[in-house]
């Protein structure tokens, strides 16, 4: 197989870090029931500012992302069109647009379109978080090469073979009914996925303890790759199994059997559970003996999606609700029977993701290429079926982001009168604020006051780029009269800041002695310390330092004296 110069054009694949931070600004006359605090989001622009923009409310909280981008198959005029500050990026970008079937590096460009989102992506995912991305044979052995890179191989977890449509689409030598979902976690280590739904009778090959229904899962021996003592040491410890094989990590009689993670060649291993996960959950672990007297841990796999049985999913995926033509019926019965988009994933496909990745009910999901807006559908869907509160995030680039995207997502939570479907046709519920990217926060338009972003947006952003910190935009309000907008244990952060130059360029944004002292009084006697963001100061940094706060100056050249 040909291998990916990722080294060779790291200066094309990085271009991502010239990307300037653009807020994201809400737009009430295109938003649906709009419920403040952390609403479902849907955005209307570029995906890889839109990423960067999301960052500091979101990073490492994305439980489950999928994406369905473009499959360069060489029929698509697809453009890239980022719009970056790099000299090199431009003129290679002027040179090399559109991408079509002519083009002799429409990979390239295809893996540098793609190289610094999946990047960005990566930094949104919780740490226990999952990332499945769709794609057909053009691309997905050069999309496996770049999530490997980016996501590590030891975080690999499957290449899902999706049959998308029995009816195929035809070829020059055979007809095609497959496409891939290359499937990461952001830790494969913490990561823990579901079973999803199955139709069979419970009858045929389930067990049923006090719970409920269960299978046999994943062994606890931890085999392959990662799966030595030295890999894990705190996870190499003895758990005991009384004479009703019960488990336990402590030995409660002298008669209870030790059990130590040895493999089969004496080699010491190690567990997939902590002390601490063990403790918790001894009643799902099914004690098996081996044929040498000893004895294997295996987990119960139970049917957790309300009360339907479920099971351990396959990696070749089909169902005939997953189809591509159940996609379009679904869609175009929204749409009044129009067929307004081509190919879009169905709802059930979407749904099945998210239950495997395990998205619980206050859990966030995130689609980057929206398209029609099925990742939402799904994610209230499964909302109107268990009363959970998943949230979505939707990115959508082209113009139809609000007359179909948007538009979906309107009619299925307020209802379609004409739905077969009944929940479809009552209304899923929900809600979602509409929003699209504001103008660059760049310090030569910040330095004359034709772009100066709103306090909660620079708090955000002077947050997570200078502290890795990230919270809801919403909760970094000014607090006090001092500009204290975010606090913890350890740090209190004060901006000193309001979108108006004039104000930027008096001695009222100014960090003067009495207000050190009095944030000097506030954060940092109880020994904690403060950082503090302003234009200026008419102290000095040793002053500073004494009072336990750091200096962080907002462009000097804001206020010109």
């Amino acid at each position: 197989m040909p291998t990916l110069d990722f080294k060779g054009k790291q200066h094309i694949y990085a271009h991502h870090l010239t990307v300037p931070y653009r807020p994201i600004e809400t737009d009430e006359s295109r938003s649906c029931n709009p419920s403040g605090a952390e609403d479902n989001l849907i955005i209307h622009g570029d995906n890889l500012h839109a990423l960067k923009a999301l960052l500091p409310r979101y990073a490492n909280r994305i439980k489950c992302i999928y994406i369905d981008p473009p499959y360069n198959t060489g029929s698509q005029a697809w453009v890239y069109n980022d719009n970056v500050n790099s000299p090199l990026m431009q003129q290679w970008l002027t040179e090399n647009t559109p991408v079509d079937n002519e083009d002799l590096e429409r990979h390239d460009k295809w893996m540098c379109m793609m190289w610094p989102r999946l990047h960005l992506l990566r930094e949104l995912l919780a740490d226990d978080g999952v990332i499945f991305v769709s794609i057909d044979d053009h691309e997905q052995w050069r999309l496996l090469g770049l999530m490997e890179e980016i996501f590590g191989e030891r975080n690999f977890i499957a290449t899902l073979t999706f049959i998308q449509n029995l009816g195929a689409y035809p070829g020059k030598w055979l007809s095609h009914v497959t496409e891939y979902v290359h499937v990461f976690a952001k830790d494969g280590e913490q990561v823990n996925f579901a079973p999803i739904p199955t139709d069979e009778d419970p009858s045929s090959d389930w067990d049923q303890d006090e719970i409920g229904y269960y299978r046999e899962g994943s062994e606890l021996l931890k085999r392959g790759e990662g799966g030595r003592r030295d890999d894990r040491p705190n996870m190499y410890f003895p758990v005991f199994i009384d004479s009703n094989r019960s488990v336990s990590l402590t030995r409660c009689s002298p008669d209870d059997i030790e059990l130590l993670p040895i493999h089969t060649d004496g080699t010491e291993g190690r567990w997939m559970w902590s002390r601490e996960r063990f403790a918790n959950n001894v009643t799902e672990i099914i004690v098996k003996p081996r044929s040498n007297g000893s004895f294997s841990l295996v987990t119960k796999m139970r049917p957790n999606i309300g009360d339907m049985l479920a099971k351990k999913p396959r990696s070749l995926w089909y169902k005939p609700e997953y189809s591509t033509p159940s996609g379009t019926n679904t869609l175009k019965a929204i749409f009044d029977s129009q067929r307004v988009f081509d190919f879009p994933k169905a709802v059930p496909f979407i749904s099945d993701l998210l239950r495997f990745a395990n998205v619980g009910p206050d859990d966030i999901v995130l689609d980057s290429f929206a398209g029609s807006g099925t990742t939402a559908h799904a994610a209230l869907a499964l909302n109107k079926q268990d009363g959970g509160n998943r949230k979505f995030i939707l990115i959508e680039c082209e113009a139809y982001a609000d007359t179909i995207t948007a538009e979906r997502v309107r009619r299925v939570i307020n209802g379609v009168p004409n739905a077969r479907d009944a929940s479809l046709r009552e209304g899923l519920g929900g809600s979602f604020t509409y929003g699209a990217l504001g103008e660059p926060m760049e310090i030569e338009e910040m330095l004359t006051g034709n772009a100066l972003p709103a306090y909660e947006s620079l708090a955000a952003y002077l947050l997570y780029t200078t502290s890795g910190v990230s919270v809801g935009v919403n909760a970094l309000g000014e607090k006090n009269d001092e500009g204290l907008f975010h606090g913890t244990d350890k740090i209190d952060y004060y901006l000193l800041y309001k979108p108006d130059l004039e104000y930027l360029q008096s001695n009222e944004a100014m960090l003067n002695l009495d207000r050190a002292e009095r944030i000097h009084n506030a954060s940092c006697q109880n020994g904690g310390k403060a950082i503090v963001y302003a234009p200026g100061k008419y102290m000095g940094q040793r002053e500073l330092t004494g009072r336990g706060i750091t200096f962080c100056q907002l462009p000097h050249a804001l206020h010109e004296r």
